[in-house]
């Protein structure tokens, strides 16, 4: 059986990377997708790289047919997107990959995004997409929302530490290097070649970046009680990628063993040997997460270093490894190239 599948925000940076994937998917087949600025044109002439596949012409929102979709990738901005899926029929599943339901809390999300939620109902029924964590609820439920990139690589990393006890939850740094293409496709002065290029710059520092909003909600239910940690992100001058650092108190090689046994069954999240380091490089283009673990010259504390690709595990792979368990198709379908280097 093959499903049919709508993209809406199919211009953007995230929209493009599902439809590469997709393409590339044996039970899926896109029927509609969504530019609202954009309507009437080919997705090659978005996206010249997508020349040659067969795909529909890009449409505003209001002129698709839904009777015939099985599953919607919303991929539309934060606010945007809330007003668009209480607007969907009943029968279609939607994977909201921007972040107006990844807060379970109203107040939370209020604080953290500026404004009321307006789909309150919604946002009680929606799944935390970090698939490795809520598999069995994603499988059973009709609305998943996908986590930000940078709160995904940082969970990799923690989850089952925390989850374990065995690092300090009052002294968590994380440090977090981030390519261009997490600030979305819109142009911005800041992110012109000549304004990033030849170096680098943090950004939403002492507190302020969203993502926190996620560690606080998912660490604090793992730990049993309240969990702020200390994030700075940076932009560097490459297109995709993130690298995470966390600075941690615990035995490094207690830390190293509980993430080898936590993920010793998933085929994405792959932790290296003690002592190795993971590159951004290696995971390019693809769905999976590298962690790798040393021990800090100060006894007792360690460093822990995840690599994902923003755009794929961070955010349009996790979509689709999420959708193959909400339409019961093996959960690696469409996923398991390779990065391509150099």
């Amino acid at each position: 059986m093959t499903f049919n599948i709508a993209i809406l925000g199919a211009s953007g940076y995230t929209g493009a990377e599902l439809i590469r994937l997709i393409l590339g998917h044996e039970r899926m087949s896109i029927t509609a997708l969504s530019a609202d600025r954009k309507a009437g044109l080919d997705i090659a002439d978005v996206f010249p790289f997508l020349r040659g596949a067969c795909l529909p012409v890009l449409s505003k929102i209001e002129d698709i047919d839904f009777t015939d979709v099985d599953l919607v990738f919303c991929a539309l901005p934060h606010a945007t997107s809330q007003a668009v899926i209480l607007t969907l029929p009943e029968h279609v599943k939607i994977i909201d990959l921007s972040a107006d339901f990844r807060l379970r809390d109203p107040l939370s999300y209020e604080k953290w995004y500026g404004q009321k939620h307006q789909a309150l109902d919604l946002q009680k029924q929606a799944v935390y997409g970090l698939t490795e964590f809520y598999r069995a609820e994603i499988a059973e439920a009709r609305l998943v929302a996908g986590t930000g990139c940078n709160a995904a690589a940082g969970q990799f990393a923690l989850n089952p530490l925390i989850k374990a006890g065995v690092i300090d939850l009052d002294q968590i740094i994380l440090d977090l290097k981030a390519g261009v293409s997490g600030a979305g496709r819109s142009a911005k002065e800041s992110l012109l070649h000549a304004e990033l290029s030849e170096g680098t710059q943090s950004y939403s520092a002492g507190g302020l970046h969203r993502h926190l909003g996620e560690f606080d909600q998912e660490f604090s239910a793992l730990a049993g009680r309240k969990v702020e940690v200390q994030f700075t992100p940076h932009l560097l001058p490459m297109n995709r990628g993130i690298l995470m650092t966390a600075y941690v108190k615990g035995i490094p090689e207690l830390l190293h063993e509980t993430l080898s046994k936590a993920y010793a069954d998933e085929h994405f999240l792959q932790v290296l040997p003690f002592g190795h380091l993971p590159s951004t490089r290696d995971v390019r283009g693809t769905n999976f997460c590298h962690i790798g673990v040393v021990g800090d010259r100060k006894v007792g504390h360690a460093v822990i270093i995840c690599v994902i690709d923003n755009l794929t595990k961070g955010s349009s792979g996790q979509a689709l490894q999420n959708a193959n368990l909400m339409l019961g198709i093996p959960e690696m379908m469409g996923l398991t190239s390779f990065a391509i280097v150099p």
